[in-house]
């Protein structure tokens, strides 16, 4: 597309003229616009411009004309014609050595031929080609977005795309996976050059192509000794991929191929969204089905294994449940704010399900994924393997990779014992969930709890819903909370402490950041309040039973 020297050379309107130099140019310099310039020159004069002149100025000034000749030649233009008979009468063997050295047409015009009737004749022909560039545009428009409606996918646009403007490209999608290739080398795609400018910058010239809107977000990459030209492919302000050509020389990014790059760009994007459409469905399937199992009394029958089937799952297995908590730090969560969220897609939550799959076929072990209020409920496969080993290992995979995706945010984990019975998948999230619990509650967030480690917890946990023992850890525990929130106090925090410790006023003071005395005042008041004595047993005992009661009883 796009007329070339050759085809305005041989207008009729010019059949008198001559070309005095550069004739092996015509059929592969591009001409976009003409315009009659006179001296000076300055920046009048667009690239890929067919320049008329009468040589006013330059009359009888041999080195007049050359220096004007010399500007035409810095501006760009493709073909310089000169009306000789006047001002001009030859055109000087020094102008024509000018332009044959820096690669411009120069034709002589006789002085009857009117500017006025060349100006007309290739306006007309640049309108008539920009035309059918507009109209064959359009259709490589239409041909792109039936890509996307009749479901042919990316190599296809890629396909279309490279048979319209001739110039290999390829389309990579946002983890970097090159999703189509029309003629770029394969290994050139895999790494990506340290240094990039964008053409604006890399350019002094002024390329034909530098007012198409979408000029100012295409950057350069340099590799090898080639560059390549990539466009952002964006979706509801999220980069969703890239669009990278390969062009010869700069000159191939034409005005009509910026066009058709830009409506590619629509295309890819619309193929993205349909792609994250779909995706995002079977993500939602998923995790219904996943929660379900996980929430209701689901037994393993003929019904929902061929359920799980169809959404790629295999309930046959053993599998180990895990319940994670997610916790951001405030300062992380502040800055998740500040970013739009605009697709489920986006969250923490797909992070986490993505690292998830990674690791199940890293480790070659089937994997099921939900979430719920704020927690990764997840079921691991089991065998013959120790489970928490597995289980461990697992982990470690996962939290390795998401404490670089997601900066400031605290896992805790819950892991259960592997089940075999028709309720397996229930009963092991409710132990999953309750070793989660009791972890966050002894030990804090950020460590993983077994649910068969819990078996003292448990217990406890049994005896607190007994109305009696209720009663005796109120009545022991009611006047070291009361007066912890009127003195603002921690009376019960000092006593885990102290017990922590096994009765070492030393160590207990250390850990408090106390002082020794101030230790001894505080055991004091317990001693009082309570009404126990910490050097008697049967008294020890009952105090720190009723505070394990009551934290189990506030975690609840």
């Amino acid at each position: 597309m796009g007329l070339n020297a050759f085809d305005i050379v041989n207008l009729s309107i010019l059949k008198t003229a001559k070309i005095k130099a550069g004739e092996y140019l015509l059929q592969n310099t591009s001409v976009e616009w003409i315009s009659v310039i006179e001296l000076p020159v300055e920046n009048f004069v667009r690239k890929n411009e067919f320049v008329l002149t009468t040589g006013m100025g330059c009359e009888n000034d041999h080195e007049q004309l050359e220096a004007y000749v010399r500007d035409i030649v810095q501006s760009g233009a493709s073909i310089l014609g000169i009306a000789t008979g006047r001002y001009v009468f030859g055109i000087p063997e020094q102008v024509l050595k000018i332009a044959e050295e820096n690669h411009l047409i120069i034709m002589d015009i006789p002085w009857e031929v009117r500017f006025a009737d060349i100006l007309q004749t290739v306006m007309e022909k640049i309108t008539q080609d920009r035309q059918q560039e507009r109209q064959h545009a359009d259709e490589a428009r239409r041909r792109l977005i039936n890509c996307v409606l009749q479901d042919k996918g990316l190599k296809e646009i890629a396909r279309v795309l490279y048979h319209t403007i001739q110039i290999p490209l390829a389309i990579i999608d946002e983890s970097g996976v090159t999703r189509a290739n029309q003629r770029i080398k394969s290994e050139d795609l895999q790494v990506y050059p340290t240094q990039k400018k964008t053409i604006k910058q890399q350019s002094t010239s002024h390329p034909s192509f530098s007012e198409h809107p979408i000029y100012y977000h295409m950057e350069a990459y340099h590799l090898n000794k080639q560059t390549f030209y990539q466009l952002n492919i964006f979706n509801n302000h999220k980069v969703q991929g890239y669009l990278v050509c390969q062009p010869a020389n700069q000159d191939q990014l034409t005005w009509f191929v910026m066009n058709v790059l830009e409506h590619a760009l629509t295309a890819c994007a619309l193929y993205f969204v349909k792609e994250n459409a779909i995706e995002l469905t079977e993500v939602k399937l998923k995790d219904n089905f996943v929660l379900t199992l996980a929430k209701q009394e689901l037994p393993v029958n003929d019904q929902s294994l061929s359920k799980a089937k169809l959404l790629g799952y295999d309930l046959e297995h053993d599998y180990v449940c895990i319940v994670g908590d997610v916790t951001s730090d405030q300062a992380s969560a502040m800055d998740k704010e500040d970013k739009p969220s605009n697709s489920s897609l986006q969250s923490d939550n797909y992070y986490i399900q993505k690292e998830i799959m990674y690791a199940g076929k890293l480790l070659e072990r089937l994997t099921m994924t939900t979430f719920d209020n704020g927690q990764v409920i997840i079921y691991v496969e089991a065998d013959h393997h120790p489970y928490m080993e597995t289980a461990n290992q697992f982990l470690d995979t996962i939290s390795r990779r998401l404490s670089e995706l997601l900066d400031g945010t605290t896992l805790s984990w819950g892991i259960s014992t592997p089940k075999s019975d028709d309720n397996r998948f229930f009963e092991g999230y409710q132990e999953a969930k309750t070793a989660l619990e009791i972890g966050v509650q002894q030990n804090g967030r950020g460590e993983r709890t077994f649910f068969s480690n819990t078996k003292v917890n448990r217990l406890l946990m049994a005896l607190s819903k007994e109305p009696e023992i209720d009663q005796i850890v109120n009545d022991t525990l009611d006047p070291l909370i009361e007066y912890d929130r009127k003195r603002q106090t921690d009376l019960i925090y000092t006593f885990l402490i102290y017990n922590k410790f096994k009765g070492n006023v030393s160590q207990a003071a250390r850990a408090l950041n106390l002082h020794r005395q101030s230790l001894l005042h505080r055991l004091r008041n317990i001693e009082s309040l309570t009404k126990l004595s910490l050097v008697d047993s049967d008294d020890w005992f009952l105090l720190e039973l009723s505070v394990r009661l009551w934290q189990l009883k506030n975690i609840h």
